[in-house]
């Protein structure tokens, strides 16, 4: 009888867990923490700015770039609020509907790095496999749609699961582990059977980052193979230094990914803290370690970078 009079109660917010054990030194974090998220912005920012400016880069390689440059922009946007709400003023709740927004755009702006980071590997795979007719395949209209095809694949697979989270009862607890609103994290506070979630969790992944993964896989081994082919070993070298930038993305993009889901699934008895600091890597360190990396191998960023310091210190005298 109880369950039956609960079965539509669902909490008006919910409550972050931040970091456990360290809630004495929020306020030396929140520092740091504020420091990422600018570096973030203002990195990724730049990126974009530089693009969009230098006419050198208005290729479909760069083009790219500038969409994964939109997504780190966007997951940055999606946690930033709550983040600094909980390190700066202590404010750890959540509306409920608030959460489940959150939860839709921090899904949705993953699954577009993650498509994004296949469309960079199939841009690499026609550089280096078949370089003469790489401006005749690679067109900006292909640009375009692909684009297209990446955003719309990930608004349609996330869109139901705020839906599916909304139908379920909330009458327990109501903390969340993490500081920020994730699909599984909430889903274990429900009060009723999570089958339907959890299934079409598994399947939105799948259809995501398990085949993004897969694609990437079978893209290197393309190129790996197209690079063996290269008869001097100079030429090796410089066709796989065009890749460099695209496997730090895709390693720092994926390996605080499997992480987390590694500790989500096997990791139930490890600490609180653990699961914390796996899932606040998962969306800071891309964000943070793109623009980082792009701007090493990217001289027109570098000056970019340069020329706004010069500007800034400048006008500052």
């Amino acid at each position: 009888m109880a369950d039956n009079n609960h079965s539509h109660f669902q909490h008006p917010y919910f409550v972050f867990m931040g970091i456990p054990g360290l809630e004495q030194k929020y306020y030396w974090m929140a520092f740091p923490l504020g420091a990422i998220y600018a570096i973030a912005l203002f990195g990724n920012g730049i990126i974009i700015a530089t693009i969009k400016s230098e006419s050198s880069l208005h290729i479909p390689m760069y083009y790219f770039l500038c969409m994964l440059a939109l997504a780190d922009m966007g997951l940055t946007l999606c946690t930033l609020p709550s983040m600094l709400g909980i390190f700066w003023f202590n404010y750890k709740s959540i509306a409920f509907d608030s959460c489940l927004v959150q939860m839709y755009f921090i899904h949705t702006f993953s699954a577009i790095e993650s498509g994004v980071l296949v469309a960079m590997a199939f841009d690499r795979v026609v550089a280096i496999w078949n370089p003469l007719r790489y401006g005749t395949i690679i067109t900006n209209s292909m640009v375009c749609r692909t684009g297209a095809v990446i955003l719309t694949r990930a608004v349609c697979v996330v869109f139901p699961v705020p839906f599916l989270i909304k139908r379920l009862p909330f009458y327990r607890s109501n903390v969340l582990s993490h500081s920020f609103c994730l699909h599984q994290d909430v889903m274990r506070l429900a009060c009723a059977s999570t089958r339907i979630n959890s299934l079409y969790g598994l399947i939105a992944v799948i259809f995501t980052k398990g085949s993004d993964s897969l694609s990437i896989l079978f893209s290197y081994v393309f190129i790996f193979r197209a690079v063996m082919a290269i008869a001097s070993g100079e030429g090796r070298l410089k066709a796989l230094n065009t890749c460099v930038s695209h496997i730090c993305a895709v390693l720092i993009f994926y390996v605080p990914l499997i992480g987390l889901s590694v500790i989500h699934r096997f990791g139930k008895h490890l600490s609180p803290l653990t699961h914390v600091l796996m899932a606040n890597a998962y969306l800071l360190v891309p964000p943070v370690l793109n623009p980082v990396v792009y701007t090493v191998k990217t001289k027109e960023i570098r000056k970019k970078i340069i020329q706004i310091f010069v500007q800034t210190k400048i006008t500052a005298g």
